[in-house]
């Protein structure tokens, strides 16, 4: 918690147990949940509203829904409201045990907050993410995102970081653009491309039936994905990214995709870019102001 954090509750300290209303957001992981958090809110016990936004790193377990009905839920009888995202990063003791959706999905016992949602995410032998949530979801921010994006539409979600371990797919790529219809800011870190074919030796993801449209999406940063990404995107025949304004992408992967700035296909998605940041400061060719003719100079 930052030094200025701590001063404001201490003004406020003489007033917590009169609130009606409390939100905290936190997009920075934080470790501690139990000794700051729930104390602080174990002292608005008239709270009628709660709106809780936060990213728990270590702990010796997930918070799930018994936690919240014991930890939390118990000490507020008067709350009606309870709006929250809460992602909770653990090391797993036994790598063997593995946690599921449904598994989490059964701890919310509590009929009047019985609307949530979760996606349970590993990471390596021995890390997990734990994502509980409220539904419908309210927030705008949603980070380090996988494959594992459940059946569910995020219509205030503008800003989305995906990151994962495995290849993102077409199928992919199709229920993220229905999952998040107003994605504004999309940030993509995968260095893995898809297996272009089957043990069949038969082309697999030649599945692009369709082109996917992006309808708000203004900027798009892929300076940590593979140029098959780039592809996905800046391919016309592939994505419709007809307000894209801004792209952080690696100069080598732009050059290869684009073809060193002369291929048809890609030329329409980068038309409106206005900002284009690569990993170095660099003083563009011609043919790049060329191919991206919205650029600033």
């Amino acid at each position: 918690m930052s030094k200025m954090t701590n001063i404001y509750w201490l003004v406020v300290d003489n007033d917590l147990p009169n609130l009606k209303c409390f939100s905290l957001t936190c997009y920075r992981s934080f470790q501690g949940f139990d000794n700051v958090i729930v104390r602080l809110l174990h002292r608005m016990i008239y709270l009628e509203e709660l709106t809780l936004y936060l990213h728990i790193f270590g702990g010796s377990k997930f918070i799930a829904g018994t936690h919240l009905d014991n930890e939390i839920l118990i000490h507020m009888p008067q709350l009606h409201t309870f709006i929250f995202y809460i992602a909770s990063e653990n090391v797993i003791a036994d790598p063997t045990i593995r946690v599921s959706n449904d598994d989490i999905q059964r701890t919310f016992t509590n009929i009047e907050h019985r609307q949530v949602a979760c996606m349970v995410d590993y990471f390596k032998p021995d890390t997990m993410i734990c994502r509980i949530f409220s539904l419908p979801f309210k927030f705008h921010r949603l980070e380090h995102i996988t494959n594992n994006i459940p059946n569910i539409i995020f219509n205030s979600v503008t800003y989305l970081k995906l990151w994962d371990t495995d290849p993102f797919k077409y199928k992919f790529f199709v229920r993220l653009a229905r999952a998040f219809p107003f994605l504004k800011n999309l940030s993509i870190r995968n260095i893995v491309r898809p297996f272009l074919f089957d043990q069949n030796n038969h082309l697999r993801d030649k599945d692009w039936l369709s082109i996917i449209e992006y309808p708000h999406l203004i900027s798009l940063d892929m300076e940590r994905a593979h140029s098959y990404y780039v592809e996905d995107f800046l391919n016309e025949t592939k994505a419709y990214l007809p307000h894209l304004t801004e792209l952080k992408v690696l100069y080598y992967s732009l050059q290869i995709v684009t073809k060193y700035f002369t291929r048809n296909e890609t030329r329409r998605n980068c038309a409106r870019v206005r900002q284009l940041i690569v990993e170095n400061p660099i003083a563009y060719p011609k043919d790049v102001y060329c191919y991206f003719p919205s650029l600033s100079v």
